[in-house]
């Protein structure tokens, strides 16, 4: 971002939807830029304008070499143990809570953490609101440099397919890289579901990742098990489903949460709770035990964490986060049909007379098939049913609202509730 260029810096101009970052390498260079790495449209469009007053470096891919650069120039990760140890979280849904579950396990154990996702940064300072789930490359290993600067032990990434596509990741290894589920979404970057999990494959691959924690819950989960070129630790939420290293049994209501027992190999088994509703949540713990445990804890220590710090009981935000109890109110970021539908289900009472009222939109410039679904979910799994705006960026709110009503015919409309 030219915007945010120092004195010293490179400024790499890459093409935008929108504009070319070339557009921009005056403000660049006004700022202290001392050197423009671009590509061949870029370089056409500089040699257009009044002359470049720094070196220009003309690749054919910028993208390619902009995450091994960085990790290079920040030493993000160097040799010898000394950079924190890191995992990383994919998956449709789940990545935000797991990596949460990650940060709380590990902070329960006495251990430094940062963290990188949708909703905030923690590098060691203050918290800094994230733009997007994954930050771009320089972001990313500048991040982690700052962490191994502060002395962090250890933090969780959540690791989108944008982030593998646009190569946000490249240059980094992950000590243990962990799976939650694949579901549609964002079909308007991959469009099948092929591609898309061709996508999240990558991350688990040498030079990417030193292990993996796989859920094996669905054929997506299994396929990539047997592809990964890793080290693979398998989990599975039912002992009568695929054969996994780790499974999950002994599930029981316990308040608005959930007790369940975690049965590993050699006859290990750990007793977890967490305080978030949803059986969903109870995955997204259980993959957070058993990567903590797979990057070399051991599991007496997180049992002992477990029973005295209640490490998953943390507030997500946004993630079945409950903002009143009476009635109660729960906000969740379920962008999804699966989501959606895990959601509403997680939230129906058995009292007799209970109701779920469902608000809820869709997010322009993204997947269209999904809306109708949603509608169709929401129509289905809650009594009363609001249709509003989400984000629609640049394409017309009403629009997106007849799109999700497409599926919902029992829905009531609402334009935007605005701050409500």
């Amino acid at each position: 971002n030219s915007r945010t260029v120092e004195r010293g810096d490179l400024y790499v101009a890459l093409p935008g939807a929108a504009r070319h970052g070339a557009d921009f390498v005056t403000q660049a260079v006004d700022r202290g830029a001392v050197a423009v790495l671009t590509d061949a449209a870029g370089a056409r469009l500089l040699a257009l304008s009044a002359e470049t007053a720094v070196p220009v470096l003309v690749v054919s891919g910028p993208r390619n070499v902009v995450g091994p650069l960085s990790a290079m120039i920040y030493r993000s990760q160097p040799s010898g143990g000394q950079a924190p140890r890191l995992f990383g979280v994919t998956g449709t849904n789940g990545k935000t809570t797991t990596t949460y579950f990650i940060n709380a396990l590990l902070r329960s154990l006495g251990q430094n953490t940062g963290l990188i996702g949708t909703i905030e940064i923690l590098a060691g300072g203050p918290a800094i609101p994230s733009l997007l789930t994954t930050p771009e490359s320089t972001d990313v290993h500048g991040l982690l440099a700052l962490m191994r600067e502060r002395g962090l032990d250890a933090a969780s990434m959540e690791v989108s397919s944008h982030a593998v596509s646009f190569q946000r990741v490249d240059g980094v290894v992950f000590d243990v890289a962990g799976f939650t589920n694949l579901t549609q979404d964002h079909l308007d970057l991959h469009g099948t579901m092929e591609d898309y999990f061709a996508t999240k494959a990558e991350l688990f691959t040498p030079g990417r990742a030193r292990r993996a924690v796989v859920t094996v819950d669905d054929d997506w989960g299994c396929r990539l098990a047997a592809g990964a070129g890793i080290p693979v630790t398998t989990l599975s939420m039912t002992s009568g489903g695929s054969p996994a290293d780790w499974t999950v049994t002994a599930i029981a209501a316990r308040g608005l949460g959930t007790d369940f027992t975690l049965h590993g190999p050699d006859g290990v088994h750990l007793n977890v709770h967490t305080g978030l509703p949803g059986t969903f949540n109870v995955a997204n713990a259980a993959l957070a035990t058993v990567m903590v445990v797979a990057s070399g804890v051991d599991a007496t220590a997180v049992q002992a964490a477990l029973d005295h710090h209640d490490p998953f009981t943390v507030a997500v935000p946004g993630r079945m986060q409950l903002v009143s109890e009476e009635p109660a109110a729960v906000v969740d970021f379920a962008h999804n049909p699966d989501a959606l539908a895990r959601a509403l289900e997680a939230v129906r009472s058995p009292q007799p007379g209970s109701r779920v009222i469902v608000v809820f939109g869709a997010t322009g410039q993204r997947d269209q098939s999904k809306r109708p679904a949603m509608g169709a979910i929401a129509a289905r799994l809650a009594d009363f049913v609001i249709v509003t705006d989400d984000d629609p960026h640049d394409e017309d709110a009403a629009a997106i609202r007849t799109d999700v009503l497409a599926g919902a015919r029992a829905a009531q409309e609402q334009e935007s509730l605005g701050c409500a």
